[in-house]
């Protein structure tokens, strides 16, 4: 198709999703949805194991469904193109499970070390429930049911309810007290008789055992996808914070009508079977807890908003702070030159009075003991050696600076 994904990086040479798809701009989700699972099951790597191209296909039709099915990013796209994706730093999770033996040792390391890996069920599962060829078991409401599922496969149930449960929502959860990998998937009815996949929950640790849940309620209810960006959180820690309820998405579908609903454990382990317990429980009972679900969800919301516009001043009061912090820098190292310039020139007047000074000491010195008269202090006369000055007596008189300036009556021998 002339595209192609590099890991979670942008696409290069990308095509309109919508025509990557096969659909018009003003398709409805469902419409997408269908054309998205057709193209997918066409294009997947466990039917095409020795076709480079259509794994190449498979990552484009994915790519462009990422976009397409997300209602900010599908008004992104239509307003700007991809320029406005990548100015949000969208990125990608491929799936690395499904692309050879050798990468699913690598997805199941990357797994071990807690680096969120997206999986996608496998083609022949996806098939399977397309034709309407699974085996589905009861589960009535108020009701569990315990399996193993080998890797790669997956177990159905069909849960009926009536118009009171349907008008108070049901609950369906999974767990695997042996912390085993699974996902929790539901199927809507196809028009063909077939099902197909409409949502999925990756199960995740809780305490010691590993869980995953799906509630259909009577108001809008949301996933958190915590793999959501979780590349570009990663090239930039702060985004972890600001990104975090960006996962906080709208789920497809948020209650169901009365009727029979097919859910799935899929099992996704990489090496071994996943052991589970999956119960279905109507939310008649969790009333209180509806309501503050309800409550805190939309407080959530509300936050996320708020984020968005702290992102903004964030990112700009970061900038002026780097912009500040490099100017104190700068002047800091201006002042430190001028200092140490101001230093270096009193450093060379003092050196050169030091200089001046040592050499006048050096003459006087020179003088005294040269007995050159011209070096004499004026009325200093040094003593004979017989104890006269000019043949006089060294008391006849008073040397110089031993003048009495208070007018003393005594004469000057």
């Amino acid at each position: 198709m002339g595209s192609k994904i590099e890991g979670s990086s942008a696409l290069v040479a990308r095509r309109d999703p919508y025509e990557v798809l096969c659909v018009s701009r003003d398709s409805s989700d469902q419409e997408i949805k269908t054309a998205y699972r057709k193209l997918a099951l066409k294009y997947h790597p466990d039917k095409n194991a020795n076709n480079p191209e259509a794994s190449e296909n498979f990552k484009e039709v994915a790519y462009s469904y990422s976009i397409v099915s997300d209602p900010e990013k599908r008004r992104q796209y239509d307003s700007a193109g991809f320029e406005a994706l990548d100015a949000e730093g969208m990125d990608m999770e491929i799936d690395l499970s499904n692309l050879g033996t050798v990468n699913t040792m690598f997805a199941a390391l990357f797994s071990k070390l807690g680096v969120p890996i997206k999986t996608t069920i496998s083609a022949n599962v996806l098939e399977e429930a397309m034709n309407g060829t699974v085996t589905i078991r009861p589960l009535p409401i108020g009701t569990s049911v315990s399996g193993k599922v080998e890797k790669q496969c997956a177990h159905f149930f069909g849960v009926t309810i009536n118009e009171q449960q349907a008008e108070a929502g049901i609950v369906i959860r999974v767990v695997s007290t042996s912390q085993s990998k699974f996902k929790l998937l539901y199927f809507e009815q196809d028009p063909h008789g077939g099902y197909g996949l409409a949502l999925q929950e990756d199960s995740e640790k809780a305490g010691k055992a590993t869980s995953a849940g799906m509630y259909f309620l009577h108001f809008q209810v949301y996933r958190l996808d915590s793999t959501l960006n979780a590349l570009a959180m990663a090239k930039d820690p702060e985004a972890a914070f600001f990104k975090r309820l960006e996962g906080l998405q709208p789920c497809e579908i948020s209650e169901l009508k009365a009727g029979t609903h097919i859910f799935a454990v899929y099992g996704d382990n990489f090496f071994k079977t996943a052991t589970y317990t999956i119960e279905a429980l109507c939310a008649k009972s969790y009333e209180d807890t509806t309501e503050k679900l309800k409550d805190i969800e939309s407080q959530i919301l509300r936050k996320r908003s708020e984020l968005r516009q702290f992102e903004t001043e964030y990112r700009k009061a970061l900038a002026r702070f780097q912009e500040v912090t490099n100017r104190y820098s700068q002047e800091k190292q201006s002042v430190d030159e001028l200092l140490k310039e101001r230093d270096n020139i009193q450093s060379s007047f003092t050196n050169a009075k030091i200089a001046s000074n040592s050499g006048t000491a050096s003459n006087l010195s020179n003088g005294s003991n040269g007995g050159s008269s011209s070096n004499r202090i004026p009325g200093d006369e040094s003593p004979g050696d017989d104890g006269t000055a000019d043949g006089k007596d060294k008391y006849g008189k008073k040397r110089w600076f031993n003048l009495n300036l208070k007018g003393s009556d005594k004469k000057l021998g």
